[in-house]
């Protein structure tokens, strides 16, 4: 699926918050690629909606699409009445899944609208970070969803599918969600910048692409932060390395050389002034991990490294202190640096 942005917004300074910012760049209009999907995909929707799941990674449009879709079946007069979301920061135990969803679920819909135009005779309840929802009331959930199949639709969306209990994934039809393309994301970005009348460069936006790693609302976020940074200027690489707490290439290639001449004193060293510069400790992981991958090293080094850095990874998520990880990390790199030499 690709999407295509409302028309009608006038151009604006990159000015408001970060949330409400990503929110007015959401698309708003769903558009099904002829090649992927025969006929109308509006007439699909309106006819043949199931249950639906979609799940995949933070800011590949999830949420943006099951929006958009609900825009086109009952347009701006229905949406309101006809469209019930809760999200993360709504209270969704079991008790609001036996009162509001339930209440919502039973109400019956026309198959009309006031202007006499049809619409689907069905509602839609949109549950966004499902995964977050406790057991007992993802089971109340459940025989809603199948009392409630003739009036309302339901469509979970979770970054986690093993955490949605198998009772509810078999009443749906399940979609994963991809990280986007870059070449996606550069599209959207692009256009993002000639709305706002933003100066940019290519470097720039291929860096918002590289740090964001497929999250577009990632890197919408980080050319918000950009544009206020650069002011009147382009938007260069620099400045989004600067914002997004890149640890730059040449301090990573500083670390793996003072690893490869085998010094431990030094690589002490290195480490507390890597530390020191306010890096953070798992970007420094993720970065080193793609260079590792493309370092000259047998495979059984790069397997030893890179299992080493998973329980790194795990000890930084646990709290563990960040100078000594790395410093254990890199004194592994040091040794398996030594034995392909």
């Amino acid at each position: 699926m690709a999407f295509q942005l409302s028309q009608g917004a006038a151009p604006r300074s990159l000015t408001a918050s970060s949330t409400q910012e990503r929110r007015r760049h959401r698309p708003g209009e769903l558009h099904i690629h002829t090649k992927r999907r025969g006929g109308s995909g509006k007439q699909e929707l309106r006819h043949t909606l199931p249950n639906l799941l979609f799940y995949g990674p933070p800011g590949t449009g999830k949420t943006s699409t099951i929006l958009a879709a609900a825009r086109e079946l009952y347009g701006p007069e229905l949406y309101r009445q006809r469209v019930l979301e809760l999200n993360a920061s709504d209270e969704r135990g079991i008790q609001v899944i036996r009162e509001k969803v339930k209440n919502f679920a039973q109400l019956t819909v026309a198959g009309t609208r006031t202007d006499g135009k049809s619409c689907p005779p069905f509602k839609i309840i949109i549950l966004d970070e499902a995964d977050s929802m406790t057991n007992a009331a993802q089971a109340a959930l459940r025989r809603t969803m199948e009392k409630e199949s003739r009036t309302t639709r339901f469509c979970l969306i979770c970054n986690y599918v093993s955490r949605i209990i198998e009772p509810l994934t078999s009443r749906c039809s399940k979609f994963r969600f991809k990280p986007l393309g870059n070449e996606i994301q550069q599209e959207r970005l692009v256009e993002i910048c000639q709305k706002e009348n933003l100066k940019y460069s290519k470097e720039g936006i291929d860096a918002l692409v590289k740090v964001s790693e497929g999250d577009l609302r990632k890197a919408i976020t980080l050319l918000q932060s950009s544009a206020r940074l650069s002011a009147e200027k382009d938007i260069t690489e620099s400045v989004v390395i600067e914002i997004a707490g890149v640890v730059p290439p040449k301090v990573i290639e500083n670390l793996l050389q003072t690893c490869h001449k085998g010094n431990f004193e030094k690589l002490e060293v290195a480490v507390k002034n890597m530390i020191d510069e306010g890096y953070a400790a798992t970007q420094i992981l993720s970065q080193l991990h793609d260079v590792i991958i493309e370092e000259k090293l047998g495979d059984k080094q790069k397997s030893v490294i890179t299992e080493k850095m998973a329980v790194v990874d795990k000890c930084l998520a646990d709290g563990a202190d960040e100078y000594l990880q790395l410093l254990n990390l890199s004194s592994v790199i040091m040794q398996q640096a030594a034995q392909s030499t």
